[in-house]
């Protein structure tokens, strides 16, 4: 993007399965970009439920068609919704950003998302951008985090190395040694982020969309003897890069944990699962740092954020990502 300003909305629904969040974004340039706008369209309980049962493979072929459709049509009302908060117009745009709704990711020989773009294309009369993580698998990548470029050339520090950590459904980083230095620049996925312990909270209280404010988990205790085993998953200590997703840590992953901890303690350990993984990825994959700055569901989750500090290594600060930007 060079010349004058451009708008642009993004959009991303990632595996916490809580909904499409649209940011209406004007880049000055392709190194430059000033936030105007930020919705989030919630799923509901029975959309999010529609997703999960196309995860779980218990959706018919009319089902995925219709599933293709609505989740083009519920990023559309969020990207409306963006550009009613900005009073801004549709036309106004320069493009739509939209990677769609994670459905199967096998990377290096799959990754497919669902969500319509031509619905987008004929509700805003603009251009729409998606496939993403096909593009990226097909050129022979992961897939996913789809973010650490952005890392690079918007969020690096420009005198020290920084980690930008996000702890969505599943937990990526990317370790950037200076703004603009895309050379060196690690990336990978870690593990589960939040859809464990999410998933967990939920069959253990229908009533929680998630572990909010660690409710749930802070009632429970950590198995350590299952936790040994958790860790022991080969994922965990194969080198990157490598992405993960619920095809791994999802519905049946979540269930086997709470035949193994009772309750409130299956969301416990899951906790401490996140934090341990994340923190051996840094000790073991990244070269040293003196900051995360984390982004994502997870950098509200309390109990996380503690256990997480307690596992980077000596010296390493951890941030939150409104204290920095």
């Amino acid at each position: 993007m060079t010349g004058r300003p451009a708008l642009v909305v993004g959009l991303m629904s990632g595996t916490s399965l809580d909904g499409v969040d649209a940011a209406l974004v004007r880049f000055h340039g392709p190194t430059k970009a000033e936030l105007l706008g930020f919705v989030s369209r919630r799923y509901t309980d029975d959309q999010r439920e529609e997703i999960l049962r196309a995860l779980d493979g218990d959706a018919t072929p009319q089902d995925l068609a219709r599933l293709h459709v609505r989740l083009a049509e519920w990023a559309g009302e969020a990207v409306e919704r963006v550009l009613a908060q900005a009073h801004l117009k549709a036309t106004e745009l320069a493009g739509i950003s939209f990677p769609g709704q994670t459905l199967w990711h096998e990377p290096p020989i799959a990754s497919w998302q669902l969500g319509e773009p031509a619905v987008l294309v004929e509700r805003f009369g603009v251009r729409v951008v998606s496939g993403f993580r096909a593009s990226d698998v097909a050129a022979g990548g992961q897939g996913a985090p789809l973010v650490p470029l952005a890392d690079v050339e918007l969020f690096g520090a420009t005198d020290h190395p920084r980690i930008l950590l996000n702890l969505g459904g599943m937990a990526n980083l990317t370790w950037v040694e200076r703004l603009g230095l895309e050379e060196s620049a690690i990336a990978f996925d870690t593990g589960p982020g939040m859809a464990v312990i999410d998933g967990a909270a939920r069959a253990v209280d229908p009533m929680m969309p998630f572990d909010k404010d660690a409710a749930v988990s802070a009632q429970g205790k950590i198995d350590h003897a299952l936790l040994q085993e958790l860790l022991a998953d080969p994922f965990f200590a194969a080198r990157p890069p490598k992405s993960t997703g619920r095809e791994k840590f999802g519905g049946a992953y979540i269930e086997a944990l709470l035949e193994r901890a009772p309750g409130p303690d299956a969301v416990a350990t899951a906790v401490e699962l996140t934090a341990r993984t994340v923190g051996n990825a840094i000790a073991r994959f990244v070269p040293a740092s003196p900051e995360v700055v984390v982004s994502g569901g997870g950098a509200h989750h309390p109990v996380l954020m503690q256990s997480l500090a307690a596992r980077l290594p000596k010296g390493m600060a951890l941030k939150r990502f409104n204290e920095i930007f």
